[in-house]
């Protein structure tokens, strides 16, 4: 057990044991992504708490309770990975059926999203055994957080884009065009293939966000047509785990037209009459310009409360 995490264990015993935990549920778990001491108190209450933790890799998740000072033995971690989750599924529904309480990790972040425990929770559904989870580390949000994107729409999370060029090149095409963020994982091994295949993104901004949380963590934000050569700077840019944040397309100058275009004809018509002309002006799909124009004229509204 680590030293520092004495305390920590304790503390998550005194403000997480009050609730309840039911037996017979699955409690899906994110672990840190790097940084040991990015745990929940509320994990590390489950994880010492739980019958069994279902897992990717053993030997990992038993050197990470440890670390928390947490002793489970050998037979009470199971092996959950993508090469046999389906068939494991199968025997860790039995035991919630028997009223075990069992954690599921994936190696590190949040179950589920990328890594396997989309078919263990499926399963556990299915059989309608209670499925909680507990919220913690996710690469994917913390790339998003300083990648200091403003504009609305949301984000595509696409995770790894295919191994083989051919398809990667095709699943980049569809990137170009996609234009609400995306956010993408890489391994090491492939990062340089992925900076080329991401050239005719152009200027597109990429957000790269490497070995996050960890004592190495570098966060930067090039063109996309500049990232090979960021890359090939330095040659620790190339190692580590890599979470990449292509931008949303910026506003063109065409988009600005028409929405000034849409606010004179407000001006001078009824809302559907000028939404009407300005799609037939534009080319724009008119559902899109509808709501910009619902949302000018909320603009407008607060602007004359407030003056």
């Amino acid at each position: 057990m680590h030293a520092s995490f004495t305390s920590a264990l304790q503390a998550a015993h005194e403000a997480a044991a009050s609730q309840h935990y039911p037996q017979g549920a699955l409690y899906v778990v994110a672990t840190p992504i790097g940084n040991l001491a990015d745990v929940t108190l509320r994990a590390l209450h489950v994880l010492s708490l739980v019958d069994a933790v279902a897992c990717e890799d053993t030997r990992h998740t038993q050197g990470m309770l440890r670390a928390y000072g947490i002793d489970k033995a050998s037979a009470q971690l199971l092996a959950v990975h993508q090469h046999n989750e389906s068939e494991a599924a199968e025997m860790v529904v039995a035991r919630l059926q028997q009223g075990q309480r069992i954690a599921y990790v994936s190696d590190a972040g949040t179950p589920a999203i990328s890594d396997p425990g989309a078919r263990l929770v499926a399963a556990a559904q299915a059989a309608g055994l209670q499925v909680l989870p507990l919220p913690g580390a996710s690469s994917m949000t913390a790339a998003l957080s300083v990648a200091g994107i403003v504009q609305e729409g949301g984000f595509v999370f696409t995770g790894f884009l295919p191994s083989k060029a051919g398809e990667r090149d095709a699943a980049v095409l569809l990137l170009q065009a996609e234009p609400r963020a995306v956010v993408l994982l890489e391994a090491p091994h492939r990062i340089e293939a992925l900076a080329r295949a991401l050239l005719p993104l152009g200027t597109r901004r990429i957000t790269l966000g490497r070995e996050l949380t960890k004592q190495f963590e570098e966060i930067a934000t090039v063109p996309a047509a500049d990232l090979p050569d960021w890359l090939a700077a330095q040659a620790s840019r190339t190692r580590g785990e890599f979470v990449v944040v292509v931008h949303p397309t910026p506003p063109t100058q065409t988009d600005t037209l028409d929405l000034r275009v849409l606010q004179l004809l407000m001006a001078e018509l009824p809302l559907k009459t000028a939404v009407k002309l300005a799609a037939e002006i534009s080319g724009q799909p008119k559902n899109e310009l509808y709501e910009a124009a619902l949302a000018l004229k909320k603009s407008a509204k607060e602007d004359s409360e407030d003056s």
